[in-house]
């Protein structure tokens, strides 16, 4: 039995525009031990997914409408919402995107950090805080002691990860969840994050889920990857085989617009331009007939906007949602 596994999971938001359909019939599963990033660009469902997980949507205006989310054994949208206490930063663990925002600039480092042991251990306050000091040693935090003694805006932002993370590790999670890790941190800074989170996750033998839209991260650190477009997962695959030979169209674009060594240069001797996905993401609100990526794909035919592709299996535990796999392998365009 996976870990964690999502059946047709749906989140939509009810607004004045509309339906939002910002998680729309999304399906995945994570091994113990294993790490699956959400790669896709920003407002297609990855957040959302992460927050549906730990049933944090607001109501109103959003509401999981479909679906199971089945952890340990348990379908977690059965939870009582004691449960779902009991469960968050225990179980699961949470690094929400921004950790200026995420940590209560009231309160000292320390303090939240035991104020999450002692929410779901019976602990005292002077093992809380023992407990707390050998975290941030964990993860690397010079002189743990006097760091829990600190507010949130003595730290710089890598300090600040850093202690998100201490907290989401606090009880020892199965699963940690990381929204965006990186974000906002130097190149430097972002790469000793990776490398402490692929760490401590072979250390403790924990899986993540990881969500990013950055495909060097999920290079670095991922064993599977799903590819999300338009609150839709349209590509599925190891990581070896979707960086190797992309199924999707939307996947192929993403990867053509990285930076890479060997780009070609024009007569000049410069890089030529790096290629983009031309148009925008639709409205969540008013998603297109058919495929939501066909008015921006440039092997689109009037099928594709007209059938709403579902994911088909291939082999190498593959998966993609496209009309035209199978010619745009063979070269046809």
């Amino acid at each position: 039995m996976p870990l964690l596994e999502i059946r047709g999971l749906s989140t939509h938001f009810f607004i004045r525009q509309g339906r939002l359909r910002a998680v729309d019939h999304v399906s995945f599963h994570i091994e113990q031990g294993e790490t699956l990033a959400l790669v896709g660009e920003s407002g297609c469902g990855k957040s959302v997914t992460a927050a549906s997980i730990l049933r944090l949507i607001p109501d109103p205006p959003g509401r999981i409408v479909g679906g199971e989310i089945w952890f340990e054994g348990r379908d977690l949208l059965t939870l009582s919402i004691n449960d779902m206490r009991a469960l968050r930063g225990n179980r699961i663990g949470m690094i929400f995107q921004e950790p200026m925002t995420s940590l209560n600039p009231v309160f000292t480092i320390g303090d939240q950090i035991t104020e999450v042991i002692r929410e779901h251990q019976a602990v005292s306050r002077a093992q809380a805080e023992s407990r707390a000091a050998e975290l941030l040693n964990l993860v690397r935090v010079p002189d743990p002691h006097r760091q829990l003694r600190e507010y949130p805006h003595r730290l710089s932002g890598g300090m600040r990860q850093r202690v998100m993370i201490a907290i989401a590790l606090a009880c020892d999670p199965a699963l940690l969840i990381a929204d965006e890790p990186t974000t906002a941190l130097d190149v430097t800074t972002q790469a000793q994050i990776l490398e402490l989170l692929d760490d401590l996750k072979r250390r403790l033998g924990m899986a993540m889920l990881l969500i990013t839209h950055d495909l060097g991260v999920v290079a670095r650190v991922a064993q599977r990857v799903l590819v999300m477009y338009a609150g839709r997962v349209v590509e599925a695959a190891g990581v070896a085989d979707l960086f190797r030979n992309p199924l999707h169209p939307y996947t192929r674009g993403l990867l053509n617009s990285l930076p890479r060594p060997d780009r070609e240069v024009d007569v000049t001797g410069r890089p030529a331009p790096l290629t983009e996905i031309s148009g925008i993401v639709p409205s969540l609100a008013a998603l297109p007939p058919g495929c939501a990526f066909a008015p921006r794909c440039p092997h689109a035919i009037d099928d594709c906007r007209r059938s709403d592709m579902e994911l088909e299996v291939f082999p190498n535990d593959r998966a993609a949602a496209c009309l035209r796999v199978r010619e745009l392998q063979r070269g046809a365009t």
